[in-house]
This record gives C-alpha cells, sequence and structure tokens, in this order.
C-alpha cells in the first residue's frame, strides 16, 4: 500500500483528518488520489511562503551588527575616483583621534542631539517666513534653532598655502563651511589637528564688509549680516553649539587635482559644541555659499555618498564623476521653506516585502527631506505607527527590552547568535524602491538592547527625515542639476 509522509508543518488537526482520508482511502482509490493532491497543494503553498520568507527577511549573525573596537577600511566604488574621499564616523576608530572615553556620549546623548537637530530642522521650516535675527561681531547669535546641527561623519579637506588639512563634518542640511581659526580671540574647543591659522597661508584674506559675498551670508546661516573691520558671521545650531568669526576667502584642496582657488568658508573665532574632535563643518546644502554650488564649474552640481556600515568601517564622500549604472533614482521634491534642503516624495513603506497600507496624504501633508546630519529617520506618525506595528508581529518571538531614548521598539537578542529580521523598503515618487541594509534597520546601545531604528514625528505635518542611520551602505547620488536624487545598493560596506 503507498505511504504518504506528513511534514511536521502540517497542524496536528490537519494530520489528523489527513489520516482519517488515509484509512478511507485503502478502500476507496478515489478517495486517496484526493487526499495526495490535498497534500501536495498544501506543501506548495508551505514552499511558497517559506520561499516569501526567506526573500523577505534578513537572517544575520548578531555580531555583525556590533562594531569593532579597531578600524576595518571598507573597499568601495568611490574610491577609483580621483574626486573621492575618505568619510569616517567621528565617534569611531577609524578617525583617528585619541578620544577619552568619558568625553565620546552615550548612545541616549546621541539621540538627545539628534532630536534637537529634528526639532531645529522642523523649527527652521515652520519658521521660514520670520526675519532672522541680527548680530554682530561680539555677541552670540541669539537664535531659536532655526539652523540645524552639525553630523556624524568627517572628511579631510586642505586649506591655505601651503595646504593644512583638517578634518570636517560634512552635512547635506548645513551651507556654509567653517572651520577654527587662530588666534580664538574668544575661545576655540579640541580638535584633532592644529587650528588652521591664517596668517601663515599666503592665498588669505577677509570679505570686506558691504559687499554683494558679504551680504549672501544671510541666507547662509539664517542671520542678518554684521560689520567690524571686516565681514563678521554667526551661525549657531539647534543644540546650542555655535561658530562666529571673520568671512573670508582661501584655497580649498580636495584632492591633488582637484584645488579651488576663492573658495569662501567662515574662519571662526569663538566656537564652541560637541564637534567630536573635528576643526568645523563642510556644508553640503543648496544655497549659493555651499561647497556644491561653489564648486558647480567644475562638478555640476553632482556629489555621492556612501556612509558604512559601522564606526569601525569607512566610506566615500565623491564630486562629479559617473555614478554606478544600477542607481534608481527619484525627483527631487519641493518642500515649502526647505531651499537649502535636498527634498523627496514618499509614497510608501514596505515591511518583510508586504506594502503598509497608508494613505498618500500621510506623506504629502508633511513632505520629507534626505540629511546626512540626522541619525534616526523620522516618519509621519501614522506612517510610523503602521511601520511599527507590523514589525513588532513579524519580531513577535523575540524577547522585547526598555526604549532607548526616542526610540520605543526594542529587543533583548542576548542569548542569540543568529537572528532573523524583517527587510524593510521606502518607496518613492517615480516607482522608486529602496531596500534598507541590514545595518539600517537597528539601532544597537548594547546586545540586550537593540531597537527599531525609526522615530515618529510628533505631529502629521512635520517634515519627514531620511536619516543617515538608513543610508548607511547605500551610494547616495545628489544629482541637482538634473534635479534628483539616485539610490543604489552596496555602496560601501
Amino acid at each position: 500500500m503507498a505511504t504518504l509522509f506528513l511534514t511536521s508543518s502540517l497542524s496536528l488537526s490537519l494530520r489528523f483528518f489527513l489520516c482519517q482520508w488515509l484509512l478511507f482511502a485503502s478502500f476507496n482509490p478515489k478517495a486517496f488520489a484526493f487526499a495526495s493532491e490535498g497534500v501536495r497543494k498544501v506543501s506548495e503553498e508551505n514552499l511558497k511562503t517559506n520561499l516569501f520568507h526567506q526573500q523577505h527577511t534578513h537572517t544575520i549573525q548578531l555580531s555583525s551588527l556590533l562594531p569593532s573596537a579597531s578600524c576595518k577600511p571598507s573597499t568601495s566604488k568611490g574610491a577609483e575616483n580621483k574626486a573621492s574621499l575618505k568619510v569616517v564616523h567621528k565617534h569611531g576608530p577609524c578617525f583617528e583621534l585619541n578620544q577619552e572615553k568619558s568625553r565620546i556620549p552615550t548612545h541616549e546623548q546621541i539621540l538627545q542631539k539628534d532630536q534637537s537637530r529634528v526639532n531645529s530642522i522642523h523649527s527652521k521650516l515652520s519658521n521660514y517666513n520670520n526675519d532672522p535675527k541680527v548680530t554682530d561681531s561680539t555677541t552670540l547669535p541669539a537664535k531659536d534653532g532655526s539652523t540645524v546641527g552639525s553630523g556624524n561623519y568627517i572628511v579631510s579637506v586642505g586649506l591655505g598655502t601651503p595646504a593644512k588639512y583638517l578634518s570636517l563634518i560634512f552635512d547635506t542640511g548645513s551651507d556654509l563651511t567653517w572651520t577654527q581659526c587662530q588666534p580664538c580671540l574668544r575661545s576655540c574647543y579640541q580638535q584633532k589637528e592644529p587650528i588652521f591659522d591664517p596668517s601663515s597661508s599666503t592665498s588669505y584674506s577677509n570679505i570686506s564688509c558691504g559687499s554683494t559675498l558679504c551680504n549672501s551670508l544671510a541666507s547662509a546661516t539664517g542671520n542678518t549680516v554684521s560689520c567690524s573691520s571686516a565681514c563678521i558671521y554667526g551661525i549657531q545650531y539647534g543644540d546650542s553649539s555655535f561658530s562666529v568669526g571673520y568671512f573670508g576667502k582661501e584655497r580649498l584642496t580636495l584632492t591633488s587635482s582637484d584645488v579651488f582657488e576663492n573658495f569662501y568658508f567662515g574662519c571662526g573665532q569663538n566656537n564652541q559644541g560637541l564637534f567630536g574632535g573635528s576643526a568645523g563643518l563642510l556644508g553640503l546644502g543648496r544655497d549659493k555659499l555651499s561647497l556644491v554650488s561653489q564648486t558647480a564649474e567644475k562638478y555640476n552640481k553632482i556629489f555621492s555618498y556612501c556612509l558604512p556600515s559601522s564606526s569601525s568601517s569607512t566610506g566615500f564622500l565623491t564630486f562629479g564623476g559617473s555614478p554606478s549604472q544600477s542607481v534608481k533614482y527619484t525627483p527631487l521634491a519641493t518642500v515649502s521653506g526647505a531651499s537649502s534642503f535636498y527634498g523627496l516624495d514618499f509614497t510608501g513603506i514596505s515591511v518583510g516585502g508586504r506594502k503598509l497600507s497608508i494613505s498618500q496624504s500621510v506623506f504629502s501633508n508633511a513632505g520629507a527631506i534626505i540629511d546626512s546630519g540626522t541619525v534616526i529617520t523620522r516618519l509621519p506618525p501614522a506612517a510610523y505607527s503602521a511601520l511599527r506595528s507590523t514589525f513588532r508581529q513579524q519580531m513577535s518571538k523575540y524577547p522585547t527590552a526598555p526604549a532607548l531614548s526616542i526610540l520605543d521598539t526594542c529587543y533583548d537578542f542576548t542569548n542569540y547568535k543568529t537572528i532573523s529580521v524583517p527587510k524593510i523598503g521606502f518607496f518613492f515618487n517615480g516607482g522608486t524602491e529602496v531596500d534598507i541594509d541590514v545595518t539600517g534597520v537597528f539601532y544597537v546601545n548594547r546586545p540586550s538592547q537593540v531597537c527599531l531604528a525609526f522615530a515618529g514625528n510628533s505631529d502629521a505635518t512635520d517634515v519627514a527625515i531620511f536619516g543617515n542611520v538608513q543610508q548607511q551602505t547605500l551610494e547616495v547620488v545628489y544629482d541637482v542639476a538634473a534635479g534628483k536624487i539616485g539610490f543604489a545598493a552596496g555602496g560601501c560596506s
């Protein structure tokens, strides 16, 4: 007599039912054939379900989410381009600064500062019609958070003649490039390299008061220009960090063959804040004083970067060049009051291969930007609620852990070496779908507290922000002249 082996994946009730059919089928060939067909169909459905699960789930070693204590440079596409700069995390071992452990911020402090930056962005976009505050050469610009704070990733550029190389935070949400300068008339914080001394450069000069260039500072900093003996800039960030000093021009060296005369920047004489040992900030926003605009003749407002998968890896920042052919583009969007930011049109989110049921108006009412300096992606409340609910359902087999600052969905993986994580995808205007790397799904405090790296905005009209954790390992291409942003997987590791 023919024998059927019932798979363990079948329910007890189904197996009982089929056993009854088998007893009956020994006397009834037609019933046996019917039962056999039923088992085949169930097995096929189980196979399809398993295949779907495998295709839309990351199965990884928990150790792969944890940063290394030593720097492990990655091989990246950007390294092939002569105008590429190495990108490192300011709190990781690849940024060669002997930082005292007591001075490195905790994850709670990083997330609190990140929230300050987000509050600053929301404040700027909701109050963009307000007149900028007036400042002078001796007082700190009084700001209400209308200018964003600094980011997390650092590149090294040369300034002056001869060139002095400085570690600057690069930031797509800021416009003005600045560095600390001697003689530090008021104060300077601790940085990695010697502080830039303009008097030792043969190519430095101040910008005069009343000039068109001096007046252009207002849009780049959010402050009305002030003058003493020269043009004075002042910029304060949402976390109360600030820089005040002379607005000057200097020779900028990106690579040995990419040198720019008359680059306009801030030469800071009074600087305070948690800039992680960097010498200042490299502004990659859309204002005419940003690096992107000042180098437009050579690079045609094209740049790209890849943020590494952890603080112990490296990425790249490339100007000009040809992006990889696998880049998927979405049009740059217009966000009210966000002329310096790069806008996106979110259209949907998927979790575990299934697109969430989120009304298009949820995204259109808020608008969205992409920002290299914001750590955690912020979503409209309804979108985040749908993402969190579905993610929790698909992660229900794992024990939960307490919330970490703004992150409310956390897990304890202490007793696991391997975990399965549902894939998360973002949909943008133009039919572009971007799969988030598994390192962009979680924010890791420790193995006993690994959290979903997304947060909801407090108001449905607050702009959504595509943050840098979710951008990790993606090659992100900004073709500003063509009005589009592109994404490609596997830009760096």
